[in-house]
């Protein structure tokens, strides 16, 4: 079927000012682009009052593991409402492929955030990944491959050096990964194993990204000015320590380095965004190709142990309840919120598990005053009834301001970091974070409209190389996104709710119109995109 998309004001992903225009599409291709094109059409679409820009492209994604879902609709639909039509997900070093038949550490996959639960199958390798999700998920997908998941495909989660047989392993996994379609590499830091890789190590997985021409993507192993990833609480700020990681493995090389979301988590640690950026500078002048992205939130979803000292999880029970221990912990948890600018006050929790609704929504602090009891004792008690597993919402992690300085950084990426959960309080990122961007600019805090359509689309498809997407012009695949600046502007944001986007197209099939979803299209509408 050939549509005709009649009366928008075009941006169409390079940057350049908008301008008048309508759209043939033929299939799930863009056929042309012009004026007096009516006769080609059978179906005319009016955006009379509406702007229409490629779909946006969620630049940092983990849903590769809800692609994999008996019923992924639910889990991507809250996205397609923010105009989100592509995905680059497997980030944070944690990819639902790359591991090879008879693994025997798949209960050590999803680094505690994602797992295989009510899947229709596993695929290690990436080309089956993308056969067996092409046609079959509700948005188009590029995947990552994860460093977490190689290493524990070989060595388990066990805090050691890997062997050299096993490193040759896990080096293999993620050059067969890239030569079978990952868009890249991507690695966790924070997360088990990744944690425990050296800079050796570190070196020869970015030298597979130099080699193949494909970013290297880093959660890096702390984005805070104290952290529990260096023992020395006191001297040089944790994230700079771990930005120096990063230059340590890639300066003297045209590596594609990707820092991913760039936040800095607790007040005291804003301090160090003026350094972080000049040290991105210096590294980028060497040479490095440096990018990053942000979301536009101001606070994060994490894990409750993340400021949980890990020789304290380790104990047992009788252990951990030793006065000693105990005195130890307090002494070292006020010392790191007094540098972080961070307490339980900030603590939001999201889910602890079946049978503790109650507790959802508030704060550690507020946990505490109903319990009667100090802040560090609701806080273990919330780690412990939720096995150490708990979802917590905390903050912050930005200001307006830095996001707005962010917003004009020509490195600057966008996208969500946000999946959606079965239980409990959602990441706010899965409802209104693309059309926050579109505010800010429309508001003036934010870059021009046409630089911030280009960093949601085209720019984020030449990031990751993902060909005939993120561009308004012939020959590309008929992503759309419609949206109305006048609802946008005027929008109050926080509602758990989108605003200002009024269709979406994924390849040629019009999915979301004026609020209404075409279930049955949505649920087909999305393309698996290897990059080879």
């Amino acid at each position: 079927m050939r549509q005709l998309i009649k009366n928008g004001r075009i941006y169409d992903g390079t940057g350049d000012a908008p301008f008048a225009a309508d759209i043939l599409v033929d299939g799930d291709r863009i056929a042309k682009v012009g004026k007096g094109l009516e006769d080609e059409a059978d179906r005319i679409i009016d955006a009379s009052g509406l702007c229409v820009s490629p779909g946006f492209i969620d630049g940092h994604s983990h849903n590769d593991w809800f692609a994999l879902k008996n019923d992924p609709l639910s889990y991507f639909e809250p996205f397609v409402r923010q105009g989100i039509t592509t995905f680059v997900a497997g980030n944070c070093g944690i990819s639902a492929a790359g591991f090879e038949p008879g693994c025997r550490y798949m209960d050590k996959m999803g680094g505690g955030l994602f797992s295989f639960r009510d899947t229709f199958g596993q695929f290690g390798d990436f080309t089956e990944f993308f056969d067996n999700t092409d046609g079959k998920i509700p948005c188009n997908l590029a995947s990552l491959a994860g460093h977490c998941t190689a290493r524990a495909a070989v060595g388990g989660n066990e805090n050691r050096k890997l062997t050299e047989k096993e490193e040759t392993e896990m080096l293999a996994i993620l050059e067969k990964a890239l030569q079978h379609g990952a868009a890249g590499i991507s690695l966790g830091m924070m997360y088990e194993p990744g944690l425990y890789a050296d800079v050796d190590e570190l070196k020869k997985v970015a030298a597979l990204c130099v080699k193949y021409d494909k970013p290297l993507t880093v959660h890096p192993r702390a984005e805070s000015r104290v952290s529990m990833a260096y023992p020395q609480i006191l001297g040089r700020p944790h994230i700079l320590r771990a930005f120096d990681e990063l230059a340590e493995i890639s300066r003297g090389t045209p590596l594609k380095l990707h820092y991913s979301h760039a936040i800095f988590v607790g007040r005291s640690s804003f301090a160090q965004k003026d350094e972080l950026l000049k040290m991105m500078k210096d590294l980028q002048d060497s040479g490095v190709d440096l990018m990053f992205d942000i979301y536009n939130e101001l606070l994060g979803v994490s894990v409750i142990t993340v400021i949980l000292p890990a020789w304290y999880q380790g104990m047992s029970e009788e252990e951990r309840n030793k006065p000693f221990n105990r005195l130890k912990l307090a002494a070292l948890v006020k010392a790191s919120s007094a540098l972080l600018g961070f307490g339980f006050k900030d603590i939001v929790i999201a889910y602890i598990g079946p049978g503790y609704e109650k507790y959802e929504g508030k704060s550690v602090h507020q946990i505490a005053e109903e319990e009667g009891i100090s802040d560090l004792k609701a806080y273990l008690m919330l780690c412990e009834k939720s096995g150490f597993k708990g979802r917590v919402n905390m903050g912050p992690y930005s200001t307006p301001q830095i996001i707005s300085q962010f917003e004009h950084d020509p490195r600057c990426l966008y996208m969500t970091d946000a999946w959606v959960e079965d239980h409990g309080v959602q990441n706010p990122a899965i409802y209104d974070c693309f059309p926050k961007f579109l505010r800010d600019s429309l508001l003036g805090t934010g870059d021009t409209m046409e630089n911030t359509i280009r960093r949601m689309t085209g720019a984020t498809a030449d990031r990751f190389m993902l060909k005939d997407r993120g561009y308004l012009r012939e020959g590309c695949y008929a992503d759309l996104t419609f949206f109305s600046e006048d609802e946008i502007r005027s929008a109050v944001t926080g509602k758990e709710e989108p605003f200002g986007i009024r269709k979406v197209m994924i390849n040629g099939k019009l999915v979301l119109d004026e609020g209404s979803l075409d279930v049955s299209a949505l649920r087909t509408a999305g393309r698996a995109i290897p990059v080879l």
